[in-house]
């Protein structure tokens, strides 16, 4: 009876989709999902707690959450004329963005692989996905297929994460800057790294109408406050709000992410730390034999390795949890993807990555 009623009243194009999977890492070193492996000092976590006392749970949080807002305004420096709209992670103003733009026959493009979460929107929400390979090698943007794509299907939205999910790499920005002169709908430039790449759009905001730009908090430690935000035209920005679902981001997360922009020095310097722990790894990934290794400007690296499937059940069986990618995207075919930890969790990611090809 309830597969009936499921068939009959759940939208096609989700009852198709398979759900975001998240794999069980009790037990194990997490190396799976770029999160920052870094907590705060004891006495930080103290006055973050202390701050947290006074906070009022029995009323609803500040919907525009302004205090925040203000605060990261001031921490990316951004232009008076950039507003900032925030979200429940990257995810929730991802789907904001397709909703407002969403139309008969409108279409959503990336290059892929990209991040998921592009054509998973497109697809709950019944819109068509255009995804346009990589360059094979380098997994760069192919320039003219891209172009191509962009005059052939006039899509609503653009999608570019930079750097990208999953390769690491930064796209070259004479590329993207003809695709946003390009494009007839709105580019979305996608900074989730942008701690560990140190480039980013937001100030070229004002020149480029058809541009807004995404970043979150969630790299560089705060995973579990779930807080993204977009920047844009204000006009951008209030449309985009007419959909955002009122006291989006809770209170303890607007409190709590504005208490630790108070110590930015912190998250910089956690991210430094990451960034040199990533070129390490890097280097002794590349001394490994038959392995082929990518460069990144984010906090993971990106690796080839035969029997792919074999080596992630192996590294997992011995403690370690990484990323399966290669049945991802045919470009993707025998990858897997490693978060940078702590330099004791690379060394024990390292030891038996080393023992698996050993043994293989």
């Amino acid at each position: 009876m309830t597969d009936a009623l499921i068939e009959r009243w759940v939208n096609a194009q989700v009852r198709a989709l398979t759900a975001y999977s998240v794999p069980d890492a009790a037990g194990l070193i997490k190396l799976d999902a770029m999160e920052n492996p870094y907590t705060w000092p004891m006495a930080l976590r103290t006055e973050w707690l202390e701050r947290l006392r006074h906070v009022e749970i029995n009323r609803y949080p500040d919907p525009a959450a302004r205090a925040l807002t203000e605060r990261l305004h001031r921490y990316l420096a951004l232009n008076e004329k950039v507003r900032l709209l925030l979200g429940n992670g990257s995810d929730e103003l991802i789907q904001i963005i397709a909703l407002a733009l969403r139309g008969e026959g409108r279409v959503l493009l990336a290059p892929e692989p990209t991040f998921v979460m592009y054509r998973m929107v497109a697809e709950v929400l019944g819109q068509r996905f255009v995804g346009v390979p990589l360059n094979a090698g380098d997994f760069s943007l192919d320039l003219p297929a891209m172009l191509a794509a962009i005059k052939a299907h006039e899509p609503a939205i653009v999608f570019l994460a930079c750097p990208n999910n999953p390769t690491g790499n930064l796209f070259e920005r004479r590329d993207v800057e003809l695709i946003i002169e390009s494009a007839p709908g709105l580019v979305v430039i996608d900074e989730a790294y942008f701690p560990f790449a140190r480039e980013t759009w937001l100030y070229d905001l004002p020149h480029h109408p058809n541009l807004v730009v995404l970043q979150t908090l969630s790299k560089v430690g705060l995973a579990g406050l779930r807080v993204g935000m977009l920047a844009g035209a204000p006009a951008w920005c209030d449309e985009f709000n007419k959909i955002r679902l009122p006291y989006n981001i809770n209170t303890l997360s607007q409190v709590s992410a504005a208490f630790i922009l108070e110590h930015a020095d912190l998250l910089d310097e956690q991210a430094a730390q990451i960034t040199h722990d990533r070129e390490e790894l890097t280097a002794q990934l590349r001394a490994l034999p038959d392995l082929k290794v990518w460069p990144s400007r984010a906090n993971f690296v990106l690796f080839r390795v035969a029997h792919a499937r074999e080596v992630y059940a192996s590294l997992k069986q011995g403690g370690v949890l990484i990323r399966r990618l290669d049945n991802a995207h045919p470009l993707l075919a025998d990858c897997l993807r490693v978060s940078i930890g702590t330099p004791a969790e690379n060394t024990a990611f390292l030891n038996a990555l080393r023992t698996t090809l050993k043994n293989a």
